[in-house]
């Protein structure tokens, strides 16, 4: 049987009808209207190009796009517009394209998608693979990377916009920061496969990916987007040693945090604590999150070809 987890190798031409989803605020400002257009007519792909303008926008266009008859649909711009692109081909066999162009890149990175457009663009023209990628449902919500409670998500929701387009993640740092004198611990009941567990912490993550945002970056090296499964993970206190220890944990040198393996968890906080999801606040807890098993396929870099092993002489 075939490893879910592995890219399925396209047949080339791969595509031949491509719908990309632009969101004009994405915290990259860079020129590829050109690159994309040469690119396609090389390769005899006929796009055509959707402008978001607000929340809902890149979702609609994508459930537009496949009921026109797009054989993919391109998500330009970070991980917000990725997802509500992802939710709108959900329960569909269109796959989803992804050319980084936003503040964050986190499921790029996760993937193995360039970040150079350029070479984004050359996997849609065929030489990419479809890999078949988990998503999860929060309170109704989808959502393709993690769901985060207490400290953290209340740095994400103190980000500022001008200082999010000027610094890029930096700016998650910096509002982490500005939010640590304020960081408090709620007591967790945790319901995960139906298991309860009691635990305090200031941080709780529901995760799909696991990754960080830079190459080979991971909260947990047993983390994948393709194993059917989410990652509960509980952080008891925040503080600048906490923090350190994380980022330790993230390059493999230690596991200061709970950690769990589930196919769905209800969170409930005592007192409440903010939530976001992919990267917007939603209502505070309590919350239930479920996975949704290779939920979406989307067009990566081709693996390796595989070694092969000289036939014996003789």
């Amino acid at each position: 049987m075939e490893s879910q987890t592995e890219p399925q190798l396209l047949e080339k031409p791969a595509f031949k009808r491509v719908h990309i989803v632009v969101n004009p605020a994405a915290g990259q400002d860079r020129p590829f209207l050109q690159i994309i257009n040469k690119a396609f007519q090389d390769a005899g792909i006929d796009w055509d190009l959707f402008i978001t303008k607000g929340a809902g926008d890149g979702t609609r266009f994508a459930r537009e796009a496949v009921a026109a008859g797009a054989d993919v649909v391109v998500a330009y711009g970070g991980d917000g517009t990725v997802g509500e692109v992802a939710n709108g081909l959900i329960g569909t066999n269109v796959p989803l394209a992804i050319f980084p162009g936003g503040t964050a890149n986190v499921m790029s990175v996760e993937l193995g998608i360039p970040a150079d457009i350029a070479q984004a663009v050359t996997l849609v023209c065929g030489s990419g693979a479809l890999r078949s990628v988990d998503m999860a449902e929060a309170n109704g919500r989808l959502f393709m990377l993690r769901t985060t409670i207490g400290f953290t998500a209340q740095a994400t929701a103190g980000a500022d916009r001008d200082d999010k387009a000027r610094y890029g993640n930096l700016a998650y740092v910096v509002s982490a920061l500005r939010e640590l004198p304020h960081a408090q611990s709620s007591r967790y009941t945790l319901l995960l496969d139906g298991q309860e567990v009691q635990t305090e912490g200031a941080i709780c993550i529901v995760a799909n990916s696991g990754n960080l945002g830079l190459p080979g970056l991971n909260l947990n090296s047993v983390m994948n987007v393709s194993d059917g499964l989410l990652d509960v993970i509980v952080i008891r206190s925040v503080d600048l040693g906490a923090l350190l220890a994380v980022a330790a944990s993230a390059i493999g040198v230690a596991q200061p945090f709970q950690h769990w393996q589930v196919r769905e968890a209800t969170i409930v906080a005592d007192p409440p604590q903010v939530v976001e999801c992919d990267g917007e606040v939603i209502d505070p807890t309590p919350f239930r999150a479920k996975v949704l098993p290779q939920a979406i396929r989307v067009v990566v870099p081709a693996p390796p070809p595989a070694a092969t092993t000289p036939a014996p002489s003789g």
